[in-house]
Formats: C-alpha cells, structure tokens, sequence
C-alpha cells in the first residue's frame, strides 16, 4: 500500500515518511507540487498527506486539482497544516479533504488518522440503494444522487451520510457518529463533527434539509422531506 508525502518541510516530511514505513507502509516524500505530479504520473498512491503551505502551488489548489481528475476525485487525502482555525479547517473539507492533522502532530495520532482513513476507504460496500425524496445513495457505487444530479462528497461525508440513511428517522448521538465515523474516542469534543455536517448539507444543496439537528444529543435524516 502506497502513501504519499507532499511536504516542503525536509524534518516533517522525513519524518512522516519514517513512521509510516515503520509501521509497514511503502511511503514517499516529495518537496514540490512538480514532484509530486510526476510522481501521479508514474503510479497513483492509497492516500495522500499533503501540507498546505507550499512552493509552486499550494495544497488547496493541489486538492482541488486531485478532486477534480476522474482518477483520483476519491483518493483519501489528510491535509497536514498548521493552520487548524475552523474556517480553515472547513475549507479544506469543502473542497475534498478526508481529514486534518495540525502542527505539530505526535506519531500516534498520525497513525492512527491514517489507519482510520484507509480502513473507511477499504471498507467493502454491499449495502443496498438508499432513497429519501430526491436522495439517492448507491453504496457500492459510492455513489451519492440529488434529483439525478452527482454529488461529490469526501470518505467522512459520505460514511455519516450512510449512517444517518441507515438509521433514517432514529437520532444518532454525536458519541456514535464520532466513534463509528472518526474511530477517535478523543475528538468527540470538537467542531469536527458540526463542520462535517455543515459541508455536507451544503453539497446536497435542496437535499440538506433531510439531515436534522437534534439539540444536545446528535443528528438524524427525516424519513421525508420537509
């Protein structure tokens, strides 16, 4: 399983790429945009840690780029950064990316991040179509529908999406949304969740309305719509 590092910082990106062949990954840093492109020409990776702060071009546009190619618009990408406000947070999560590590970071919680996003990834979809109003999930597919239109969504938007279809009209708590979405106990008192679901309601435009807010306990999707 393929991992690649586009970090400018020399110390953080050969460190990354340290721990992650350590813990049994083939792992490859690049400094620059240009090398990390060649390197996408030669062979597409499992997962993408990608800073934001860059030369050449920034990881953002870099992101942008990833989601908009047939090829890689699913490639799980951490953003690693130091900026960690929640506008820049939820940002770089409107436009693609599956989860953010902020700097500094302890190897632990990288790789438990990357475990965590790569499992998701991996997981085998075998549930059946999932319909509410216009709403259209095709799970096998991953696939997601607005009134016959595709919408993009990242790993974590489309696994809480299928979690709220799943138990469509039942509350979920956000315990169960962060543990069954995150598989991180630690982050349950973040925004990390609200800006999720944020992002999400948005990019299913009319659709958003589907996915409720229940105060003080969690979320759930109506059994129609509104």
């Amino acid at each position: 399983m393929m991992i690649y590092v586009l970090e400018d910082d020399d110390s953080i990106r050969k460190l990354v790429v340290y721990v992650l062949q350590s813990q049994g990954y083939a792992a490859e840093g690049f400094a620059a945009p240009s090398e990390f492109w060649d390197g996408m020409k030669r062979a597409l990776p499992e997962l993408v840690l990608l800073d934001i702060m860059l030369p050449q071009e920034d990881g953002l546009s870099v992101l942008t780029k990833l989601r908009r190619t047939e090829q890689t618009a699913h490639l799980p990408v951490i953003m690693l950064t130091a900026k960690n406000t929640e506008y820049d947070r939820a940002f770089g999560l409107d436009l693609g990316a599956d989860d953010y590590i902020s700097k500094p970071f302890g190897t632990v919680e990288l790789t438990a991040r990357v475990r965590a996003v790569l499992r998701r990834a991996e997981k085998p979809s075998r549930e059946p179509e999932y319909r509410v109003g216009g709403l259209q999930m095709l799970p096998a597919r991953r696939e997601v529908r607005v009134e016959g239109t595709p919408i993009q969504l990242t790993y974590k938007e489309f696994e809480l999406l299928r979690l709220l279809l799943d138990a469509k009209g039942t509350v979920l708590t956000r315990e169960i949304l962060m543990d069954r979405v995150w598989d991180l106990a630690a982050e349950r008192e973040n925004r990390t969740l609200d800006v999720h679901i944020r992002t999400l309601r948005a990019k299913l435009g009319t659709a958003g309305v589907l996915v409720e807010t229940v105060r003080g306990v969690g979320y759930r999707l109506r059994e129609e719509t509104p």
